[in-house]
Order: structure tokens, then sequence, then C-alpha cells
């Protein structure tokens, strides 16, 4: 595995676990919530998740017009990203609807701990995608290069082998023993 993908995963799951803290901390918050208040909180976080793909897919297709690769590539993972967050959120509103009508006051917290972690999630891609940064185009027309050699550096080559090498004689065996 290349150093980079090892980073990436290693940011990955910091990223993830920091959003479980964020979202822990607000689910004590939101210890006094009743099962429907929960339930309309979280179906509520779905459209701002949608206005957030929406957004990034906004930056991504002005990349794509400004034909900059760099940063539609950038935009382009993390509206994946955002896409997956949404797709799972709304699987576990489902699951949170189905723990509310049941009334299990256990499962529904969990699950809406986790609808909130997406949403986390979510704005914290957005946050990325707006750091995606593309190609450097301060560049206009042809470069020249100029190479200036020192003077006073040999004018020989020095992989050639010398022509009267200098070849000394192997020292005189001996022992102190003899």
């Amino acid at each position: 595995m290349r150093a980079t993908t090892k980073a990436w995963a290693i940011f990955s799951a910091g990223a993830v676990l920091c959003c479980f803290g964020v979202a822990l901390a607000q689910s004590q918050q939101d210890v006094n919530l009743t099962l429907p208040q929960m339930l309309q909180r979280a179906r509520a976080f779905k459209p701002m998740m949608d206005n957030d793909a929406a957004a990034v897919q906004r930056q991504a297709s002005d990349a794509k017009l400004k034909h900059d690769v760099v940063k539609s590539l950038c935009l382009s993972d993390k509206l994946s990203q955002i896409h997956v967050a949404v797709s799972t959120a709304s699987g576990r509103v489902d699951t949170l609807e189905a723990a509310v009508s049941h009334n299990d006051t256990d499962r529904a917290k969990h699950e809406f701990t986790i609808v909130q972690v997406l949403k986390d999630r979510s704005a914290a891609l957005v946050s990325e995608a707006n750091q995606c940064i593309g190609e450097d185009t301060g560049f206009i027309g042809e470069s020249t290069v100029t190479v200036t050699i020192d003077p006073s550096i040999p004018n020989t080559d020095p992989s050639d082998f010398p022509m009267d090498p200098l070849v000394s004689t192997p020292p005189v065996l001996s022992s102190p023993t003899h």
C-alpha cells in the first residue's frame, strides 16, 4: 500500500472518529428529546445534506467547465462521499421511524446519533470541498530555460579511465610469528 493511501486512510478514520465524538457531545445535549422530536429533527437533516450535495455539485460543474481536472477530481471525490452519507442517513431515518413506531428508545437514540454523525460528516465534506485546489494556470505562453555553466569546471569527462593509472604494489605479507 502506498504511503499516500495509508495517510488518506488514517486521515479518514480520524475524521470519522472526530465526527462520532461531536455527535456524541450533541447527543448529550439532545438527551431530553422525545422520540417524535428525534424523528422530526432527523428528517430535517436530509434537506440540509441535499443542499450540501447541491453546493458541491455546482462547484464540480464549474471546475469541469473550466477544464480544471485536479479540482474536478477532488470535488467529485467529496461529492461521492456526501452522496454515500445522504443515502446512509436516509436508511437510518427509516430505521429511526421503525424504532419510534415500536417505542424503542435505545434503538431510536442510536439511530438518531448516527444520523447526526452523517449530517456532520456531510458538513465537514463541504468544508473540505471548499479547500479543493485546482491546477495552477498562472503561466501563459512559452517557457524558456537558460543554462549557465561555470567556466571553472574542467572540460574533461570524469568517467574516462586515466591513461596512466596509479597502481600501488600490495604490501609484503608479514607475520608476527615469522
